[in-house]
């Protein structure tokens, strides 16, 4: 058993905090002493962890206690999670490290802002989130496809995809004209209609993964050809207003 300032000494969470996840229920000890110590169990400090590494993937508390406490909570996932997350941070970082030697060499004028984009681990991030159910978008595409056949999954998925097919077959023109945007339009209403409430918030933040590489960039390159993804993202920025 550890005290909670043991346990604050070996993790780094200042005692205040390992005191207010107590009282929010999110961490309790293993057991208190009789003068109301706090002490900590092995479990108690893997739970800690798993907290923790919840916090680095940008949980709110409030899902992070949702998560962990659910009877269908995968440790091996999490964990697999926060090392994908770690590795785009760190990709990320080397991106800005390098960015600034070559600044160094080249001068500070040198005006090159790609260092920057983390569309990558952002998309990420929001993904795992949605794995573990914990968005409202999410919340209210379980519901919508909650009587859904596998058979009906794939017709709807079918015609998303021939949405971004449509795109492809406007690559030639502007993504500002009329025609592109009333297809920006057509693309949310769609994800209102099927998945969930598509603001124009979460439209933009969609077109961002869509043009972020992997999995989502080459569903729809395939779908519209090379380039339909980031001309989508490109006709989406102008829609919003970005």
């Amino acid at each position: 058993m550890m005290t909670v300032n043991e346990v604050s000494k070996l993790t780094g969470v200042s005692i205040r905090t390992l005191q207010y996840y107590d009282k929010i229920g999110l961490l309790k000890p293993a057991e208190y002493t009789e003068s109301g110590y706090r002490l900590y169990d092995d479990a108690a400090l893997e739970r800690l962890q798993q907290i923790l590494l919840f916090k680095e993937l940008e949980f709110p508390l409030k899902d992070i206690k949702d998560i962990v406490t659910r009877s269908d909570f995968d440790k091996r996932k999490a964990l697999d999670q926060q090392l994908k997350l770690l590795e785009l941070k760190k990709e990320h970082l080397e991106n800005l490290i390098d960015m600034c030697r070559g600044l160094k060499k080249r001068g500070v004028r040198h005006l090159d802002f790609t260092a920057f984009d983390s569309s990558k681990l952002d998309e990420y991030a929001k993904r795992a989130k949605e794995q573990w159910g914990t968005t409202p978008e999410y919340k209210e595409f379980s519901v919508k496809s909650k009587g859904w056949t596998k058979q009906d999954e794939e017709g709807i998925m079918a015609d998303f995809m021939k949405v971004f097919e449509e795109f492809g077959a406007m690559k030639d023109k502007d993504p500002a004209s009329a025609k592109v945007q009333e297809q920006v339009k057509k693309l949310q209403g769609f994800i209102t209609d099927h998945f969930y409430k598509c603001s124009n918030e979460v439209l933009f933040s969609l077109g961002k993964m869509y043009a972020a590489g992997g999995e989502f960039t080459e569903n729809i390159d395939k779908m519209g050809g090379d380039g339909t993804a980031e001309f989508t993202y490109q006709a989406i920025k102008v829609y919003c207003g970005e």
